[in-house]
């Protein structure tokens, strides 16, 4: 420093507190980019926790499929999730948040990040960093496509339900998306969707939904005389781990939909939907375990791990407003509507591997109405919101599902889906010691 002095002339050196003092009073201060900071900080580790619900939905699958089938879903789950990252990139995250744009419709082009080492001026100081955004919204994107993926399992060919995924994720999900999220034409009607029992979980149900019944069900699931036939899963350890997995990417998945972390009010509102997620999933669970032994002597096992996703989606719609004797009871009836839904798709002949669409589709048409005792929304507008995801959705997936069948096929041949999928597939097998004795 001293050195640094003796090149300067004296006026330079009369200069400098001046410059100093100057470039002080032009940064901004902890109060401005505080909440950047911390709200970008919620994304980050509310995202991980979502990204690890990934592994939940491959634990949870894998468990609830035959041991000729755990392979194939496990390839599922990870192509799933990384054409989803490209697609969003892509054209997704744009095409939902699109800014300004007619409320229905506006496709997006790539996501472009903050420069390296931004500076706070050139932020956006009253948000958060667009990695954080970006990474934060696409791991929802994905959750959606592993909700069609347990749905569909055990006859599906693999590179006609990636190709499914890529338009999902890519375009149907984003669009519909942005009529809520992305403040169009149902924002601003007053629908109310906190983070997602709709926009997310009953998109991904009702697109499986549609794939379900293009596909039909599999090979011995019922009988000519309308029989029943269960197919056990062959991991429950698997899909109870992939139950607690999920279950804790929900606090992720509800808590970082608060938006916000940068005061008081918003990081105790964080904590208060942790209390509330946690409220309506063990609800669920305790109601499942409890009906389950009342209505066939004996508690089932997977009844309850889907009572627990069950209630988990019934809560995803408003997490922050119930008490928690008010997430207790909307978790609650999550667990009733999957231990009866189960069995009267069963009576429809629809046949949905791991529960998907009781969990996903029913529990979030529930946990979206249920807003109207906590929200501020009415019923009316809930319903319209639910009967637009619905069939924008639903037809949109049937009309691609179709489009592929009559192209490519989507279903593999008797004797594949009988030999399963894994070799059929993959040409190798999750548990190749147990096959061949």
């Amino acid at each position: 420093m001293k050195l640094f002095k003796t090149l300067l002339p004296a006026a330079a050196l009369v200069a400098l507190p001046a410059m100093g003092m100057a470039q002080e009073a032009a940064a901004p201060t902890m109060d401005e980019v505080g909440p950047y900071i911390f709200t970008t900080l919620l994304f980050l580790m509310a995202g991980f926790l979502v990204f690890f619900m990934a592994a939940g939905f491959a634990m949870l699958e894998a468990g609830l499929v035959r041991s000729k089938n755990v392979a194939m879903q496990l390839t599922k789950n990870i192509a799933l999730f990384s054409i989803a990252a490209i697609m969003y990139w892509l054209i997704g995250f744009n095409t939902m948040y699109p800014g300004d744009f007619n409320g229905f419709f506006a496709l997006g082009g790539q996501t472009v990040l903050d420069a390296v080492g931004v500076a706070p001026e050139d932020a956006a100081l009253d948000y958060a960093s667009v990695g954080s955004d970006f990474f934060f919204q696409l791991v929802f994107v994905a959750a959606t496509a592993s909700i069609v993926s347990g749905a569909v399992a055990e006859r599906i060919k693999l590179w006609p339900f990636l190709a499914f995924v890529v338009v999902l994720t890519g375009i149907m999900y984003p669009i519909s998306g942005s009529w809520k999220w992305g403040g169009g034409w149902l924002d601003a009607m007053g629908f109310s969707d906190f983070a997602g029992s709709t926009v997310v979980h009953s998109v991904g149900g009702w697109a499986a939904l549609a794939g379900v019944i293009i596909l039909g069900p599999r090979l011995g699931k019922y009988g000519k005389d309308g029989k029943v036939n269960p197919i056990p899963g062959s991991n429950l350890a698997l899909a109870t781990l992939g139950t607690f997995i999920l279950w804790l990417g929900w606090f992720g998945f509800n808590g970082g939909s608060q938006l916000a972390m940068g005061t008081v009010g918003d990081v105790s509102d964080v904590s208060r939907i942790f209390a509330n997620t946690n409220m309506a999933a063990a609800a669920g669970a305790v109601t499942a375990l409890i009906l389950t032994q009342l209505l066939y002597k004996k508690v089932d096992l997977t009844m309850v791990l889907n009572g627990a996703l069950a209630g988990l989606v019934s809560i995803t719609a408003e997490p922050l407003a119930p008490t928690l004797f008010g997430a207790l009871w909307i978790g609650g009836i999550g667990g009733v509507i999957v231990v009866f839904a189960v069995p009267f798709l069963d009576k429809l002949k629809i046949d949905d591997v791991v529960g998907a669409i009781p969990v996903h589709l029913f529990a979030g048409i529930w946990g979206t109405i249920a807003v109207i005792f906590y929200g501020e929304a009415n019923l009316i507008t809930q319903l319209i919101g639910i009967a637009a995801y619905g069939a924008f959705t639903f037809v949109g997936a049937m009309i691609l599902w179709t489009i592929l069948k009559a192209t490519v096929g989507i279903r593999v041949s008797e004797e594949e889906e009988i030999n399963g999928l894994d070799m059929a597939e993959l040409g190798m097998e999750a548990y190749p010691e147990f096959s061949k004795g």
